[in-house]
């Protein structure tokens, strides 16, 4: 039997060997300057990360597609997507698909060619309901310094906005500052019609949404509110595309 030989490490040997062991590998870098550290990342795992993403994801509720009513279903057939009906075939379909039991409003929903536009429009029948005008005087002003607003469109003549200029901050996040843009600050407040509306698109995309009646008015009413809107807004120039429906109705695609 051979013979076995033994070792002995002593103890600062084995010291050491233990701080080369922790002390970290040098890397030389070209271009480092003298005196520059670098300091060292550990990586995360990736795979992990990415495994852990998928698993959040599938815990996440899938969309869930809008389970139409077997009355909504029945109006929408009675409407051709593919069909660019008259305005007046439109409206007449409009009510016929209301599938609301309270009174709907009618709405236009329309593509121009660019965002930012904006347009007064005085409807010839008031559409739905009875909007409250008030014409600014000192009655008024009195009513405001009070904090009291029991009027739903405020009309001014340039004259008496110095003194409405105040109130601003009260009127103006009603939307009921009166400025040229909606037609409520005029010369002679006796030609305000309380059927004026303000159109605009949305801020960022050039799409219009308004309302131009209720769906138990007078069909011919509504056809001339709705083509009074078209033509101000420029129908066959400035429209791409246009659309009629009751509040709870299905889309129906109108030629313009």
């Amino acid at each position: 039997m051979g013979k076995t030989k033994t070792a002995f490490i002593g103890t600062e040997e084995i010291k050491e060997k233990k701080r080369k062991q922790e002390k970290p590998e040098k890397i030389h870098i070209a271009g480092l300057k003298g005196g520059q550290r670098i300091k060292t990342v550990e990586a995360e795992p990736v795979v992990e990360q990415a495994s852990e993403r998928v698993e959040e994801q599938e815990k996440k509720p899938k969309h869930v597609p809008k389970i139409r009513g077997k009355k909504y279903l029945e109006a929408k057939a009675k409407v051709n997507p593919a069909n660019f009906y008259t305005l007046s075939e439109a409206i007449k379909l409009l009510k016929e698909t209301s599938t609301s039991k309270f009174d709907g409003s009618a709405e236009l929903h329309i593509v121009v060619k660019k965002a930012g536009t904006s347009v007064n429009v005085t409807l010839p029948h008031a559409g739905g309901k009875e909007k409250k005008v008030e014409i600014a005087s000192e009655a008024t002003i009195k009513k405001l310094t009070e904090g009291k607003i029991d009027f739903d469109v405020l009309v001014a003549t340039p004259e008496m906005m110095p003194k409405l200029v105040p109130f601003a901050r009260i009127l103006g996040p009603r939307g009921l500052m009166p400025n040229p843009k909606n037609g409520t600050l005029v010369k002679d407040p006796k030609k305000f019609s309380g059927n004026s509306l303000n159109i605009k698109t949305e801020r960022e995309a050039p799409l219009v949404h308004t309302v131009f009646g209720k769906v138990s008015q007078d069909a011919k009413e509504l056809n001339k509110n709705a083509e009074e809107i078209l033509r101000v807004l420029g129908a066959g120039k400035q429209i791409v595309k246009a659309y009629v429906k009751a509040t709870m109705g299905p889309s129906i695609k109108i030629r313009v």
